[in-house]
């Protein structure tokens, strides 16, 4: 009987592959499962496995562009295929039943498992679409309910997607893959292929047909995709890698750790080759010293996160009639009233006193007094808000990140120093929500903390304005007429001109600095 392997669905619009590399020769016999060919898209690689054990038949060569549906080989799978490759002395009756039996077995298990589709669950209102960021299980591998699957990033944020049963993974989509919210990107095959899987053949039943013992070209078909490639960026070949997959097959942490090694082990000292002679009728060229250092570079994809946040700042920068309007801040009372009260602020709130707080107050009341900051624009119309939904810009491991400070015109400074707390540490371990992160109609972001001096930050549509905070230096200023050194702070708004007056962005820039210059004004509200 001929089992025939043909492309399957790739990806969506895609209509063709490469056939990129055979891992099988021809006339090899292989099991079920087992990895025949490496094929190739125009966004990703995908290895084929064999469903059925027999003698690989090749079709098509390396190389070779396929259509989706095509048919590149054929598995024999009937008994004269499994009698070629008995070895060559006579085997008894018992033997050869023995053997059948232990040859279908495999099979026969694995058919009995039951598989559970892998779908990408809905992260979040108007998400679509997301990434496969990473794999954190092997294909083939037995996984316990409840493991880590695999790790998936959307616009604003990623998640891990956990085994809903116990078996053994098969995984559909590679790594780097974006894929529609319900599509199935893995099976968990359960029941009786976890236990073909676990427990190996004993010892004393004669083996199955063994493929031909592995070429020295063989080693390069063991490492996947992925490994593949982080051995070529490090400068070294599958040969020099042992492999800790099923079939001594290199994974991914394989060749990390390899390229770790690499890294840290010392390097012989290389002679330069001379210059070939050249020519008595040229003159002699004069020759340039090598270039000292470390010359190495590194390819890393860009996360769906930062491919967002890079999208949505250019379409903010193309989109929008962005103007910047600065003004300065003398900080002395804000540090004197810090150093009065902190101690006993902190005691008494269980989180310390920090400039955020004043700041967020300063700009809520300003933003009441001057409501068009406040405000959008929706196509024909402008929205304007009775709440402060203040953002609060925070650089978080995987990329700059804005969670919102819901309606901070009711909370005191306590509960605004808790909250950004909060939201900076859920930053920071890559906990926050897609609700969290949703919404804002004005930001604040603070540059300062990294010891930028002045910048003109970028809005963050569809907000119209955002206020930047720099670092607090001490510069010698006038006052009444006479010379002193102040702790001051020179800030920035950033503002669409399509929707914010000169008048009205200029008037809020003021009203936030008289705040904080004299904060007895945002206790009186004058």
């Amino acid at each position: 009987m001929k089992y025939e392997i043909k492309i399957p669905e790739v990806g969506e619009s895609i209509t063709e592959v490469t056939l990129a590399q055979w891992l099988k020769n021809d006339g090899d016999y292989v099991k079920p499962d087992e990895l025949i060919c490496e094929i190739e898209s125009e966004k990703a690689s995908f290895e084929i496995p064999a469903e059925q054990g027999g003698i690989l038949k090749r079709l098509a060569a390396e190389g070779e562009t396929i259509g989706v549906g095509e048919t590149v080989a054929v598995i024999e799978t009937d008994r004269q295929a499994d009698a070629a490759q008995e070895p060559p002395e006579a085997a008894s009756p018992q033997t050869e039943a023995t053997l059948s039996e232990s040859a279908t077995e495999p099979v026969a298990a694995a058919s009995n498992g039951t598989p559970v589709p892998v779908v990408v669950p809905e992260v979040g209102e108007s998400i679509n679409e997301v990434t496969i960021a990473q794999w954190l299980k092997s294909d083939g591998e037995t996984v316990a309910e409840g493991d880590l699957l695999c790790e998936i990033e959307s616009e604003k944020a990623s998640f891990e997607l956990p085994a809903e049963t116990s078996g053994i993974l098969k995984i559909l989509t590679p790594e780097g893959e974006t894929v529609s919210v319900g599509a199935k990107i893995a099976e968990v095959l359960s029941g009786g292929a976890s236990a073909a899987r676990a427990e190996p053949a004993a010892d004393s039943a004669p083996s199955a047909p063994q493929a031909a013992p592995a070429q020295d070209g063989d080693h390069r078909a063991k490492a996947t995709p992925v490994a593949a490639r982080i051995l070529a960026e490090a400068g070294l070949s599958p040969e020099q890698v042992k492999g800790s997959g099923a079939g001594g097959r290199i994974t991914k942490e394989d060749a990390l750790q390899a390229a770790a090694q690499q890294k840290t082990a010392p390097q012989p000292a290389q002679t330069p080759a001379s210059p070939p002679p050249r020519p008595q009728k040229e003159p002699a060229a004069a020759v340039e010293p090598p270039v000292a250092g470390n010359r190495t570079e590194r390819r890393e994809r860009m996360s769906t996160l930062r491919k967002t946040i890079a999208r949505r700042l250019v379409a903010a920068k193309n989109q929008t009639a962005m103007l910047t309007t600065f003004n300065e801040i003398d900080m002395s009372s804000i540090k004197k009233l810090r150093a009065q009260y902190k101690e006993i602020f902190k005691e008494k709130h269980q989180v310390g006193l920090g400039f955020m707080s004043f700041f967020t107050r300063a700009v809520v009341l300003a933003l009441q007094e001057w409501p068009a900051v406040n405000a959008m624009i929706d196509e024909d119309h402008i929205i304007y808000h009775d709440y402060c939904d203040i953002s609060i810009a925070v650089s978080s491991p995987r990329g700059l990140v804005v969670p919102v400070i819901r309606n901070a015109e009711k909370l005191s400074l306590a509960e605004i120093e808790k909250e950004v707390a909060r939201l900076a540490e859920r930053a920071r371990n890559n906990q926050l929500t897609i609700e969290e992160m949703t919404g804002g109609t004005f930001t604040i972001s603070n540059g300062g903390v990294f010891g930028s001096l002045m910048s003109t930050p970028i809005i963050n549509a569809p907000q119209s304005a955002i206020l930047g905070m720099h670092k607090i230096e001490d510069r010698p200023v006038v006052i009444n007429g006479e010379i002193a050194i102040r702790p001051m702070m020179y800030v920035a708004l950033s503002y669409d001109h399509r929707i914010i007056d000169g008048r009205e962005s200029v008037s809020f820039l003021v009203r936030v600095k008289e705040y904080l210059e004299d904060p007895a004004r945002m206790l009186l509200r004058v």
